[in-house]
């Protein structure tokens, strides 16, 4: 923790570091059992809706003359070429030239000539990639490696709680994993807790398990804000996060044999916070050819057949 707030300070963040005492006058209605340190924003923090936001991108890049068309992708058409490593292995380079979309309530495709295609398909960006062939080859070689990304379902609870944290309560990221933030002005509160590799739901369809709230969120909210023992649920839904299994970081820039198709991806549940850099160096990838603003090369997909995790620590 003490690490992250360095290099958080050193970007410009307003960060703290509060001793539970300090946690415990700051917030009283923290328990502050096990806990050795806290971190804090002072400035710049805040929510916004996702869903908004989309929107509000979407209709911005519509009045700017961008085409969204709605649909499945369901071929690439690519041509190829060999040629051989410096190690002497030999490989085969290929470029999409055309993508066929299945159109809503059709069975007909729409075939789309590209020049460039960007993978940015979310918890399904793996079945894409597979599409084009990434992955095919044998395995332990780099035609042989996957894109690492899969569809994993997490649950969002809404709860009400009458004796719950003011106005003032921050977005809360226990040790536990479980969160919550306020919603609104009327004691209600959004909130949930990832489950463990063994309790991972099965991402075949987005219903709700409400008892994972009761033995696996709830004791760890009551734990930290005793006020919590008493809530009741309102609402809750159920949605996928792109949950890259190799190190949960994303995957940004291009595939070094497919090599007109970039990635956006991977993002295993920070994609919303990262979406406007990562935006922007996809951006200069594709125009200039290199990253200029923010260099991501660390989250570049040949990461995969090189071993190198990106790990992070203290990530909720």
């Amino acid at each position: 923790m003490e690490n992250n707030v360095k290099v958080q300070r050193q970007e410009g963040a307003k960060v703290c570091l509060m001793s539970p005492e300090q946690l415990q006058n700051k917030f009283p209605w923290i328990n502050t059992e096990g806990v050795a340190l806290a971190s804090y924003g002072l400035e710049g923090e805040g929510w916004f809706d996702p869903w908004c936001l989309l929107q509000g991108l979407q209709r911005k890049v519509q009045s700017m003359g961008v085409h969204f068309c709605h649909g499945e992708v369901t071929r690439f058409v690519s041509s190829s070429n060999r040629m051989e490593t410096m190690s002497g292995e030999e490989v085969t380079l290929k470029r999409i030239h055309e993508v066929h979309v299945k159109m809503d309530h059709s069975l007909e495709y729409q075939p789309v000539e590209c020049a460039i295609v960007i993978n940015a398909a979310g918890a399904w960006s793996g079945q894409i990639a597979e599409l084009a062939g990434i992955g095919n080859g044998p395995p332990g070689t780099l035609q042989g490696t996957k894109l690492p990304v899969e569809p994993r379902k997490r649950y969002v609870y809404l709860w009400h709680c009458p004796q719950g944290p003011g106005l003032e309560t921050p977005l809360v990221a226990d040790s536990s994993g479980a969160y919550f933030r306020r919603e609104g002005l009327g004691n209600n509160y959004l909130g949930g807790c990832s489950p463990t590799e063994e309790e991972e739901p099965d991402p075949g369809n987005l219903e709700v398990d409400h008892d994972f709230f009761q033995g696996k969120v709830w004791p760890h909210l009551a734990q930290r804000v005793p006020a919590f023992e008493n809530l009741k649920v309102r609402s809750a839904w159920a949605g996928y996060y792109d949950y890259n299994t190799f190190d949960q970081n994303g995957v940004v820039g291009p595939h070094p044999l497919v090599v007109n198709m970039y990635f956006a991806t991977g993002f295993s549940g920070h994609g919303l916070q990262q979406a406007p850099a990562v935006g922007r160096a996809v951006a200069e990838l594709v125009l200039e050819g290199h990253f200029q603003t923010i260099n991501l090369s660390s989250f570049f997909f040949s990461r995969f057949y090189l071993g190198e995790k990106v790990t992070e620590h203290n990530i909720f």
